[in-house]
């Protein structure tokens, strides 16, 4: 079994331009299993989809016992790096980011995502600083992945959107951040020019409206993620199987899943 060390310079490495990371985000145990089995490089949570499991919801509610408890069951259950996407630090203060940072390794993981819920600069780098800080004095080289929420602005793609992002991209480099992570339905253009100007790897969104995994990959992305999405239509199924079910009396089963009892039971075991 690889040290947390060699883990996380091996998912430092999967960053790749033109050949991504490609992360099926999880939220507990059994997705996280199931993306490792269909051959995910790395395990990525999603923080909407652990608060949903845990009956909070999304937006740093979630309380940092849960949060981080979450992280450590999944760490446990799979042989894959782990990055844990902690919303906000789940802290205000630069310390507070710090201890979430701290408790993240001591769990295992070897990359965090960091928001900046569009935080004056100066007060976000003071946080991912913090971060970085926490992490060199546990001796683990965290991938520090700093999300960027100019998404909430509007006009994603133009002038005024790429100028923000990028301010904020090349502040966030120099404050220890290991990549940047762009929300949005980015088109390939936009994309090879926020990869030609960030001087760290560039995380993009994958889902309802965005280009496909190929094309975000030939535009020259590092890392590609899921985010909520896959917990989005994992949840949507349930409702509406259920719906099904107690609105349609004569509806017939649908066809067998994909993972069945069976699949899903040598999984857990």
């Amino acid at each position: 079994m690889l040290s947390q060390v060699a883990l996380a310079r091996a998912f430092a490495s999967l960053h790749v331009s033109g050949s991504p990371l490609v992360l099926p985000n999880a939220w507990d145990v059994a997705s996280a299993r199931v993306v490792a089995a269909a051959g995910a490089a790395a395990v990525a949570t999603t923080s909407a989809g652990v608060a949903w499991a845990h009956g909070s919801a999304d937006g740093n509610r979630l309380a940092r016992p849960d949060a981080l408890a979450a992280v450590a069951a999944i760490v446990r259950a799979v042989e894959a790096p782990v990055s844990a996407d902690i919303e906000n630090g789940l802290g205000g203060p630069a310390e507070e980011v710090a201890q979430t940072v701290t408790a993240v390794l001591e769990a295992g993981a070897v990359g965090v995502n960091i928001e900046d819920s569009m935080r004056p600069v100066a007060e976000q780098v003071t946080r991912l600083a913090a971060a970085r800080a926490a992490a060199e004095d546990a001796g683990v080289p965290l991938f520090v992945n700093a999300r960027i929420d100019t998404h909430r602005l509007g006009g994603v793609g133009s002038l005024a959107w790429f100028d923000e992002t990028l301010d904020r991209a090349l502040a966030y480099a120099e404050a220890g951040a290991s990549g940047i992570f762009v929300l949005g339905a980015l088109q390939a253009d936009v994309v090879r020019a926020l990869v030609a100007a960030s001087p760290v790897p560039v995380n993009v969104a994958f889902g309802p409206g965005t280009l496909s995994v190929g094309e975000l990959a030939a535009a020259g992305a590092h890392r590609i993620s899921a985010g909520s999405s896959i917990a989005e239509a994992a949840y949507s199924l349930v409702g509406e199987m259920a719906a099904t079910m107690l609105g349609d009396a004569s509806a017939a089963p649908g066809p067998a899943p994909t993972l069945g009892w069976s699949a899903l039971n040598a999984l857990a075991e």
